[in-house]
């Protein structure tokens, strides 16, 4: 089987489906499964369709151009076509903290995220024995960052990402902030990973400061990095709760799982192009 994947999304009309499913099945296309969503509030309708192409009448190279012609242009319909065998190339970005990195190089390494990491950039040198330890031969890169080289930094990390043909960045515990000119040249292409507690303790040792306020919930939020620090869309959240028994200790520990859980989740979705960005927020297939 040869599995390709339909997103696409538009102005809310009558006939989307079925002209869809029909452009499919003149095709000799096999669906394999079918989600939907219509928003009332903007009139706007979400699809993603997966489909066997193994027999399929449109040369592969095609397809997309076909369903311009065929289905999306009469409709309006803005789309991509992606196909299981193509593996998104990734980088990750991270500074001290190794928990997250850890998890997403294992769970590559045994194919639960099926991508191809290319490089990992940290600006602590210390990573580079993580990444030698967990992974298998990825390159790495250690970038210095200070407050009088940041712009010099950028433009390291975006040589190495254009080299590798980068088009997915994970910022795994990523201590810093990056520039609008860089999180425009990838919309919608990084993502990252904080905490989030109820109620928000910013700052420094937010832990320590959730611990002596008594807090009964932590979180962790993975979302869409924008020019707006933590405010761009939502992929994935998760929360446990917490009580007067659990230490300071405890409540980090739990919050780095919460953490690793949540941001893999996170890339899954994105590699398995189950989500659509509409405006701030998404929207997630099953």
């Amino acid at each position: 089987m040869e599995k390709s994947i339909l997103l696409l999304y538009c102005i809310d009309q009558k006939g989307i489906v079925a002209k869809v499913t029909t452009f499919l099945y003149k095709n000799n296309a096999n669906i394999l499964s079918s989600n939907q969503h219509s928003d009332h509030k903007s009139n706007m309708f979400y699809m993603r369709i997966e489909f066997d192409i193994s027999n399929f009448l449109i040369k592969k190279q095609d397809i997309k151009t076909e369903f311009y012609k065929n289905v999306a242009k009469a409709l309006d319909i803005n789309f991509k076509i992606y196909f299981e065998d193509e593996k998104i190339n990734s980088a990750i970005f991270v500074s001290g903290y190794e928990h997250c990195l850890i998890d997403i190089l294992l769970k590559n390494n045994t194919n639960d995220l099926n991508m191809n990491i290319k490089a990992i950039i940290s600006n602590h040198s210390t990573i580079e024995n993580v990444v030698k330890k967990y992974s298998k031969g990825l390159d790495f890169f250690y970038i210095s960052i200070d407050k009088n080289n940041k712009d010099l930094a950028e433009k390291q990390e975006l040589e190495i990402l254009q080299k590798y043909n980068v088009n997915l960045i994970i910022l795994a515990r990523y201590m810093q902030i990056l520039s609008d000119n860089f999180i425009s040249l990838y919309e919608n292409k990084i993502i990252n990973i904080h905490h989030s507690f109820l109620p928000a303790f910013m700052g420094a040792n937010p832990y320590k400061k959730a611990f002596d306020r008594g807090v009964k919930l932590i979180g962790a939020t993975s979302h869409y990095a924008t020019a707006i620090l933590d405010d761009g869309p939502i992929i994935e959240q998760d929360v446990i709760r917490i009580s007067h028994k659990d230490s300071e200790l405890d409540l980090i520990n739990r919050g780095k799982d919460l953490e690793k859980r949540v941001l893999s989740r996170a890339i899954k979705l994105h590699l398995e192009h189950k989500i659509l960005v509409a405006n701030k927020k998404t929207i997630i297939f099953d």
